[in-house]
């Protein structure tokens, strides 16, 4: 699975002139300068990085059509559109003072809790921010709140108007394999041990973003969390309860902008995928979501904006069938 990041990218309207303001005023050093035919292929990166590129793309063919590009670039020029790079340096004040000299408009130095930075845009509206003396800490951050005890992400559950399509592309071209299904509305689909990372549901509204999943520590950390949840007024959707497919004990809740969240403890680990066969549990069953029989109910889901033909702040998102 993926062990590093290797490339990021950004828009630029003139290569020349963003190598000038990569290379000759940050001090960037060229990766790669290629001629694809089709495109310029041109990626700098911090010297003794060459494992981490940035790529400098200038918007068309054949990422985009010549309309779309023409789009992004009057966003661009506009100063609507524009991406973030963060880089770290020795001496924020110094390289402050360097580039100020070379005629670059910089923001001024702050002291901030996490260390000194400051931030600048390049000639196209990319924001560059710059920091020095950044702070790592051995220890999650405290809030104020009991530790979640969140050890790691779990799934995303998804919303597809046609999950056998969902699971044919996911199984193809990423090699997903689906761990059980529940009926023919929602396929559980594993890219490691875990029972599954990818879950897809049936809603005839189209695709969507169903809910977000983080495993805890304990059952104490599930239960923790869901006392925290209750005083805290959260609206829990369901749990705790307990899923018969990844036998994970489970409690859903809104957060903000009505999106569903669920933590959860003790999901199965599939270890032998050879001798594994998926399973399937019919949705109208009593414990085919939730084992301990507790009532469960449809998770909020949001719709994608792709599909949206206009964003309407009023509309209600849409419901799909109850997740795991």
């Amino acid at each position: 699975m993926l062990n590093s990041l290797h490339t990021t990218q950004i828009y630029v309207l003139d290569q020349d002139q963003a190598l000038d303001f990569y290379v000759g005023k940050l001090g960037l050093e060229v990766n790669t300068d290629a001629d694809l035919g089709f495109m310029r292929w041109l990626t700098v990166n911090v010297p003794g990085e060459p494992g981490r590129s940035i790529v400098l793309e200038k918007p068309g063919p054949p990422i985009m059509s010549d309309e779309t590009a023409a789009q992004v670039r009057d966003l661009m020029t506009k100063g609507a559109l524009g991406g973030h790079l963060f880089f770290a340096t020795e001496d924020a004040a110094a390289t402050h003072a360097q580039l100020k000299e070379k005629g670059v408009e910089v923001d001024d130095l702050m002291d901030q809790s996490y260390g000194i930075d400051f931030g600048l845009r390049d000639p196209f509206g990319n924001h560059v921010e710059l920091v020095t003396g950044q702070t790592v800490l051995a220890r999650p951050i405290n809030f104020g709140r009991p530790a979640a005890g969140i050890s790691e992400f779990g799934h995303l559950c998804l919303d597809a108007p046609d999950v056998r399509a969902a699971h044919e592309f996911w199984s193809t071209v990423f090699s997903g394999r689906v761990s059980d299904w529940i009926g023919d509305g929602a396929c559980l689909m594993r890219i490691d041990p875990v029972h599954h990372k990818l879950a897809f549901f049936q809603n005839d509204a189209g695709a969507g973003f169903c809910h977000i999943n983080f495993q805890v520590r304990t059952l104490d950390d599930v239960m923790r969390n869901w006392r925290f949840l209750q005083q805290n007024d959260v609206h829990i959707l369901h749990g705790p309860g307990r899923h018969p497919t990844s036998t994970a004990i489970f409690v859903y809740f809104l957060g903000p902008d009505d999106l569903t969240y669920e933590y959860s403890f003790g999901v199965q680990l599939i270890e032998d995928d050879a001798a594994w066969r998926p399973r399937m549990f019919e949705l109208q069953e009593p414990g085919s979501i939730d084992m301990w029989l507790g009532p469960t109910q449809r998770t909020v889901s949001q719709s994608q904006l792709a599909e949206r033909p206009s964003v309407n702040a009023d509309a209600n998102p849409s419901e799909s069938a109850v997740s795991v």
